[in-house]
């Protein structure tokens, strides 16, 4: 993760950056104290500000500057992350997940970021450091990015979706491994990559699957400034999101698959070793009960005085085994 003095809070506000946007792919930066109160200067310029919403005072002065209503401006600054989207007259709001590649974190380790638009404004509000954000300011500042505030929201759900990609290929590449795995050996190690497989699976699944609800309703609901391309983006991001929750439905199969597997394996050998045992026990329960009579401390038992009363005792045992190993090859026990 990307690391840089510009994605810290600034010091006279929650602003880590912000861009108008020219309408033609570009634009250009703006402090925070131009930002709170800039109207456009020209035809198709939108602002885009990315605030961290943990700062004191962002809550009263969306309120304030921008007029949203108390409820959406306690939605954009809580830690409030399930994934929803709604229209506010003629504002969009939403809360998005993304996959947390931040160093220490785990696919699962989802992170969040509400917005908040109303065509001439775009905001986006975030906890944690993302890389999408950046990764959009990066095209914005070479003048390809997006023209304005609906392409922008539609990239920003597009490349958060993506990013899920690469942590689906990492679970099917632990999964392949764990094939190739020595199952006698790496038992224990096997199993525990096996259940954190199922738990990332679980979790992405978990998280991504409103998200799929939310990308529909700003598909199906955002307002007129939202036109028919940004729409089919959208509608092609949503198709995305629903093959990637299908691809995370297949790696948990595959996972229990593996799981099954390796516990049949188990059980298996110790059901071996079981028989194995009790075919022992077969073979020298017989010889233990002659022995054992021979062996009472009791008057009269036979071959007492005579010194080749063990060798006979030897032969008969011998004899004993030679019939039940033949009886049980003819059973097919062994």
């Amino acid at each position: 993760m990307e690391h840089s003095r510009t994605d810290q809070i600034a010091e006279d506000g929650p602003l880590l950056f912000a861009r108008v946007l020219d309408g033609k792919g570009g634009g250009f930066p703006i402090a925070w104290k131009d930002a709170a109160s800039w109207q456009p200067s020209a035809p198709g310029e939108v602002l885009w500000m990315h605030l961290n919403r943990t700062h004191e005072g962002l809550y009263e002065w969306l309120q304030s500057a921008l007029g949203i209503p108390e409820p959406t401006a306690e939605l954009l600054t809580s830690d409030e992350t399930r994934p929803r989207a709604f229209r506010e007259g003629s504002a969009l709001v939403a809360t998005l997940r993304g996959i947390n590649f931040n160093p220490g974190a785990e696919p699962e380790d989802m992170v969040s970021m509400q917005l908040w638009s109303d065509g001439k404004r775009l905001l986006t509000l975030r906890r944690l450091p993302l890389q999408t954000p950046r990764e959009i300011l990066g095209q914005i500042d070479r003048g390809d990015g997006p023209r304005d505030a609906g392409a922008t929201i539609t990239l920003l759900a597009e490349l958060m979706i993506a990013r899920m990609n690469q942590s689906i290929v990492d679970m099917n590449e632990h999964i392949d491994m764990i094939e190739d795995m020595d199952v006698e050996e790496q038992h224990e190690q096997i199993l525990a990559k096996i259940t954190k497989i199922r738990r990332n699976c679980l979790s992405l699944k978990r998280h991504m699957g409103p998200q799929h609800e939310a990308l529909e309703r700003i598909s199906r609901d955002a307002p007129g400034w939202f036109d028919a391309d940004d729409r089919r983006e959208i509608a092609e991001t949503i198709e995305r999101l629903r093959r990637y929750l299908d691809d995370i439905d297949i790696s948990k199969e595959s996972a229990v698959v593996l799981q099954d597997e390796l516990r049949a394996r188990s059980l298996a050998s110790n059901e071996h070793a079981t028989y194995m045992l009790t075919i022992v026990a077969g073979i020298f329960l017989p010889l233990s009960f002659l022995t054992g009579l021979l062996g009472i401390n009791v008057g009269g038992i036979p071959g007492v005085d005579d010194p080749a009363a063990f060798w006979w005792v030897a032969g008969i045992c011998v004899f004993v085994l030679a019939v039940l190993m033949t009886l049980f090859k003819r059973w097919k026990w062994l």
